[in-house]
């Protein structure tokens, strides 16, 4: 089974990585080239495949991360954790296999000391290193190794762990070399790249491949655009620098897919323009503040396109469906309602909901906004001013759950089975006393109701733009759509507190695949 590895260096078991800001090398009274050269990346330049010039020049800026925590030997968060690895549990280098997940279960352990590493590298003289937040989470103490062997005390001065970033400071008493965050918008697939890291401990390591695909979603996080590469990247590497071949940071290795924790040739870095964006605010704050928008969006699979009557050949490129809006927020006050397709912000194309959040996050909160969208078949244009993210963005949204049975409509066309939103069943799901709709108590095996994914618990708030307020309602208002000569029809759903919207055939002929 492929894995997913995201435990990097603070357990010893992800191999994550790092980036880094702008500056020059503080070792000489003169720029290296190497390392000031433009970030942009050389679409002429010819690789040789010789990177001896580059490693020594940006490997005094490539540091190794200790970090000293105290596991609890009978902590809940610990038990049964594997890493995806199949049972095995993870192996912290330079320890023996098992520790310390592999004590007896019932043991009243003691907390242990644990050593983890990672890596990292300098971004500024002053001793401002970047690395991964997976790296220094939790950590009792942290420490730096530069490439020299010397050692210092590090403070993190900022997490984000929305992006897998940390940013730490340490005290040399003397200027530093620093390496520059490149221009990661113009990598390409099939451009070399360099990884240096502290893989198993084994400070210094470099790594060579090349970038096999942009833009990777690997379901770590609401902001995931990683840059997958084939350089071998290990345990250890999490936090260290990806370069182009003019010495210029492009990403931060942060991940594997790995079906046993080793590298197989698929690894992903957090591209360097999220990383300076993130990594400014961090020095200079603390935190990371980001736009807030108010809504809630998903893809458009072929059904929702057709009931959209969205002609693009490629439905997840018509953009993000807003399949819900927070009351009082910024899109709330704008008019941005259900059903909406959001294609651009700020002129920016927007393909799917992974871009939309990525936008509006780095929207600074108070900006005027331009947002386009298709609503009801044509494009509109409005502003937004964008608030600050709250600390939790999804409270404002209804909550869903398992619902009782007690259906009293349906609709066997579609195999749906509907019961009344009962003071009980609002108890039951968490729902505000104002909530109203239509629970899904059942779903026929194989029904297109079925072959969409609905399910018992469901609460059907809307079937296309009109709201609904009871079983009979959604009914009335599916076989309106039916005669009307409706292809497909879409069902406004709140599913354990996700808003969703879900396209299902009616008409005959209707494909309510989801691919």
């Amino acid at each position: 089974m492929r894995t997913i590895l995201k435990r990097g260096t603070a357990l010893g078991m992800l191999v994550l990585a790092t980036a880094s800001l702008g500056g020059l090398d503080a070792r000489a009274a003169t720029p290296d080239p190497a390392l000031n050269a433009s970030a942009a990346v050389q679409k002429n330049y010819t690789p040789v495949g010789d990177f001896t010039n580059l490693v020594k020049q940006v490997t005094p800026a490539v540091v190794s991360i200790d970090v000293h925590l105290m596991l609890d030997q009978t902590s809940d968060d610990q038990s049964g954790n594997d890493g995806g690895q199949g049972g095995g549990g993870p192996q912290i280098p330079g320890f023996p296999p098992g520790f310390p997940f592999g004590m007896m279960p019932g043991m009243n352990q003691a907390p242990q000391p644990v050593e983890a590493k990672g890596s990292g590298f300098i971004i500024d003289p002053s001793g401002i290193i970047v690395t991964n937040n997976h790296v220094v989470k939790d950590a009792k103490t942290v420490s730096v190794t530069l490439s020299d062997g010397v050692s210092y005390p590090a403070k993190v001065i900022g997490t984000d762990p929305k992006t897998d970033l940390a940013v730490l400071r340490i005290n040399a008493g003397h200027p530093l070399p620093y390496v520059q965050l490149g221009n990661s918008a113009d990598v390409e697939p099939g451009e070399w790249v360099v990884a240096l890291g502290n893989p198993f401990g084994l400070g210094g390591t470099v790594t060579a491949g090349i970038v096999s695909a942009l833009g990777r979603d690997i379901g770590d996080g609401p902001y995931d655009k990683f840059i997958q590469i084939d350089a071998p990247i290990n345990e250890g590497n999490s936090g260290g620098p990806l370069f182009d071949q003019r010495g210029n940071v492009i990403g931060i290795n942060t991940a594997i897919l790995s079906p046993s924790g080793g590298s197989v040739g698929i690894g992903f870095a957090i591209p360097s323009d999220m990383v300076k964006r993130v990594v400014s605010q961090l020095v200079a704050n603390g935190k990371v503040v980001r736009g807030y928008l108010g809504v809630e969006a998903e893809m458009i699979t072929p059904p929702v396109a057709q009931a959209l009557g969205l002609g693009s050949g490629d439905p997840a490129s018509d953009g993000a469906l807003v399949a819900a809006v927070s009351k009082g927020s910024p899109a709330f006050r704008a008019g941005l309602k259900p059903m909406d397709v959001i294609t651009a912000v700020n002129g920016q194309p927007i393909k799917n909901p992974s871009d939309l959040a990525a936008s509006i996050a780095n929207v600074a909160p108070g900006d005027d906004t331009k947002i386009s969208l298709v609503r009801a078949g044509k494009a509109e244009t409005m502003r937004v001013a964008v608030a600050a993210m709250p600390s939790n963005p999804d409270a404002a949204f209804q909550q869903g759950g398992n619902g009782p049975s007690g259906p009293d409509a349906g609709h066997a066309t579609l195999g749906l089975t509907l019961a009344p939103l009962t003071p009980d069943a609002r108890a039951q799901l968490n729902l505000p006393s104002d909530a109203a709709g239509a629970l899904v108590a059942g779903v026929k095996p194989n029904s297109p109701a079925d072959q969409v994914g609905l399910q018992p618990g469901d609460l059907v708030v809307g079937v296309g733009a009109q709201p609904i307020s009871s079983p009979a309602d959604a009914v009335a208002a599916i076989d309106t759509a039916r005669k009307s000569g409706a292809h497909a029809v879409l069902l406004r759903v709140v599913r354990q507190g996700q808003a969703l919207i879900v396209g299902i055939g009616v008409g005959k002929g209707a494909d309510n695949s989801q691919g």
